[in-house]
């Protein structure tokens, strides 16, 4: 494997799950084999087959690669709240080393992996692992999610000083339009101006998910 991002968001419910599907459908068009992984995730749906998150199998179905579920999501959660509290009312631990050895199972099989992390940059793993573990350990190069709304320059802002006093590479940032009544040309100009990194996408604002179109918007080309 010789390429791999890691996507984080400010918030919750800012568009990481269509980011994330847009650039394996990029990366695929440019003839790549792409893994995807949304290794945590909460409010899952009960099936047939155990938990299911609607997120993980669209990862999973844009890929098209034939591997395990449990690869792509090995830490799914029913309850919609932070993994860590899910995990402890139920007596389990997210442990670090299953993330990384799932997310090496799926680099073995593709030329490139895309992991998306839940809610934003600061959501806790367990105790005293975080987000950021999982980047530090597979030195992987963090895009940052912006989801325009008010309140958005200080998120961007934040986020992204925060990633890189981690320790962590920022590679670049996504502006993402989640309220279609939210002017956002001025908030992604403040923003391109004050990050000292590339904006990689400016996606379209879409009702429906179509990962075409929102493929088009990639320029990974600035990276």
């Amino acid at each position: 494997m010789n390429q791999s991002w890691f996507i984080t968001g400010t918030d919750t419910e800012i568009g990481k799950t269509w980011y994330t599907l847009a650039l394996i459908q990029h990366l695929k068009n440019q003839g790549l084999r792409v893994a995807g992984m949304k290794p945590i995730a909460s409010g899952c749906e009960t099936t047939q087959s155990g938990l299911r998150n609607s997120d993980a199998e669209q990862i999973l179905k844009t890929s098209e690669l034939e591997v395990p579920y449990n690869w792509v999501n090995p830490y799914a959660f029913a309850p919609p709240i932070a993994p860590h509290i899910a995990a402890a009312q139920i007596g389990q631990t997210i442990e670090l080393e299953n993330i990384i050895t799932h997310s090496q199972q799926l680099a073995a099989q593709a030329d490139a992996l895309v992991i998306e992390g839940v809610g934003g940059w600061r959501v806790p793993l367990n105790r005293t692992q975080s987000l950021k573990d999982i980047v530090l350990a597979l030195e992987m190069p963090v895009i940052l999610v912006v989801g325009l709304r008010l309140g958005c320059i200080n998120h961007a802002l934040l986020s992204a000083e925060t990633i890189i006093r981690d320790g962590c590479t920022l590679a670049g940032w996504v502006a993402n339009p989640i309220d279609p009544d939210f002017d956002a040309q001025a908030s992604i100009e403040t923003v391109k101006e004050r990050l000292e990194v590339p904006l990689l996408a400016q996606l379209p604002y879409l009702e429906t998910l179509n990962i075409g179109k929102l493929a088009q918007a990639i320029q990974m080309g600035k990276l």
